[in-house]
């Protein structure tokens, strides 16, 4: 993106902007327990103004304050907003936040956060994925990214399933690159579902490429970053 703005909790700044030093940052006030605080809600606020995109949950926490935030930005966004991880959890037990808000939602949601959205196990989500997908996106007018083995992008009219991606990319951060690719690619201007099937296919391929240099068992999910220059120029070309 052209622009990036991290919103972080204050006492974490001088680490975080050690490691990515491309971003601006918006360090905020914590609570007790070191996760950011309600009392952060109007400096977000304002700084969501005028942005192209919003990704919410990577890290984020789960306590009241932050479930509250999320279901307040969701509230007053007008820009795609991407949910991925506590930012789903944040919205599980008051679901229908989801048909509230005028932003564009995407949602990438892996089983058990799936599962936790419907009130429902994680096998019983694995047995229909697509049937539960098209419900869901049907339901709430939401693209959809149910993350797995062939991830389905299912918005309310239509369903596609992605061919690239392998087991190596079953780690701790892999998702988190997955949810900023989809969020960048909103940013720069693509409709909510061609952004998450352009995120995911990519992210796939990505993964495949790193798997071929480092295998599935050695592979990382910042090695799935590392390949995404060399993807992007073959396409470029």
């Amino acid at each position: 993106v052209g622009l990036l703005t991290v919103a972080l909790p204050r006492s974490i700044y001088p680490i975080v902007s050690a490691a990515v030093p491309e971003a601006v940052f918006l360090p905020l006030p914590e609570s007790e327990n070191g996760t950011i605080s309600i009392e952060a809600l109007s400096a977000l606020l304002s700084a969501l103004d005028g942005k192209d995109a919003l990704l919410m949950g990577c890290g984020l926490g789960q306590s009241s304050e932050l479930k509250l935030l999320v279901r307040e930005l969701l509230a007053h966004a007008a820009c795609p907003v991407v949910l991925d991880a506590d930012g789903l959890n944040a919205v599980a037990a008051h679901i229908d936040v989801l048909k509230t808000g005028k932003a564009p939602l995407i949602l990438t949601p892996h089983p058990g956060e799936m599962a936790r959205l419907l009130s429902k196990t994680v096998a019983q989500v694995q047995e229909n994925r697509a049937g539960i997908s098209s419900d869901f996106a049907r339901r709430f007018g939401v693209t959809l990214v149910l993350k797995g083995y062939h991830t389905l992008v299912t918005t309310e009219t239509a369903q596609v399933v992605n061919p690239t991606g392998n087991p190596g990319m079953a780690t701790g951060g892999s998702g988190d690159v997955l949810a900023g690719m989809i969020a960048s690619f909103a940013a720069q201007g693509m409709s909510p579902p061609d952004a998450a099937k352009c995120g995911v296919y990519l992210h796939g391929k990505a993964g495949d490429a790193a798997a071929k240099k480092y295998s599935q068992r050695a592979m990382l999910p910042s090695d799935i970053l590392s390949e995404l220059g060399t993807l992007f120029l073959k396409f470029e070309e």
